[in-house]
């Protein structure tokens, strides 16, 4: 019976992976900062999900959650990084400080702790795979985005990276880059104003999180000697545009 660990599972696209993964029958290590979410989503999904709180900021804690996983959900064939979050969509010089510090705590610092921590294991048994959910602003740059979008693009690269230290190992890295997508993601970043995170998808039809959920899941079973690299997913309604020019006023 394969396994995953799938960080971030308490909402959005890591909540909507644990579903995904469940019913196509994996045993799935859910983890996350708020426990009472993860107890929920036990009571739903059953006991092939293990509840696991973590705060992927703390080192430590992540070294001795990994350590002390049960055998029914050892090895783990996947470690999906979804924890991750936007904070602030103020121009740089305005922007909170606390805020690109959490983002670069959580969305990197947790991501390369959690990787670090299933690694060895993975190539010692020759077989394993990293999946990250990184995102296209970290392909294309926006006014607002300057460290969320630097966060992104360090997944990006480190995810390249990992494909070559890998390589001739049998484990696999993937990289998957949604665009415009419709989840509590919005209301965090922009602190709990639901109505300001509502005005985002007015008029336009985004991604949700079981159309990544369902990639996520793709990717994770294709056959072995198969290593899907990077997937850039975009509603239709979006597209990457041209540079601006601001003209003399």
């Amino acid at each position: 019976m394969s396994a995953v660990c799938i960080t971030g599972a308490t909402s959005g696209i890591g909540k909507a992976a644990a579903a995904r993964f469940i019913k196509e029958g994996w045993q799935v290590v859910g983890t996350g900062r708020r426990e009472e979410r993860l107890h929920a989503l036990k009571r739903n999904l059953g006991d092939r999900f293990l509840p696991l709180p973590l705060d992927v900021r703390d080192n430590k804690a992540v070294v001795s959650a990994f350590a002390s996983l049960p055998p029914a959900f050892t090895p783990l064939d996947a470690l999906i990084n979804c924890a991750g979050l936007a904070l602030g969509r103020e121009p740089a010089w305005e922007a909170s400080l606390e805020d690109w510090d959490t983002m670069v705590a959580t969305n990197i610092n947790g991501l390369y702790y959690c990787t670090h921590a299933v690694l060895g294991e993975m190539v010692a048994r020759g077989k394993g795979h990293i999946i990250n959910v990184g995102s296209i602003s970290g392909n294309y740059a926006y006014p607002g985005g300057n460290i969320y979008g630097a966060t992104k693009a360090f997944v990006k690269m480190f995810s390249k990276n990992l494909r070559c230290d890998l390589h001739g190992t049998g484990v696999r890295v993937t990289n998957i880059e949604p665009g415009m997508l419709n989840s509590e993601f919005s209301t965090v970043r922009f602190k709990g104003d639901a109505e300001k995170a509502a005005a985002l998808y007015r008029e336009v039809d985004p991604l949700a999180p079981d159309d990544v959920a369902d990639i996520l899941y793709y990717v994770a079973t294709v056959p072995p000697h198969v290593n899907i690299s990077c997937v850039e997913v975009m509603p239709t309604c979006q597209s990457n545009g041209g540079t601006r020019i601001a003209k003399r006023r």
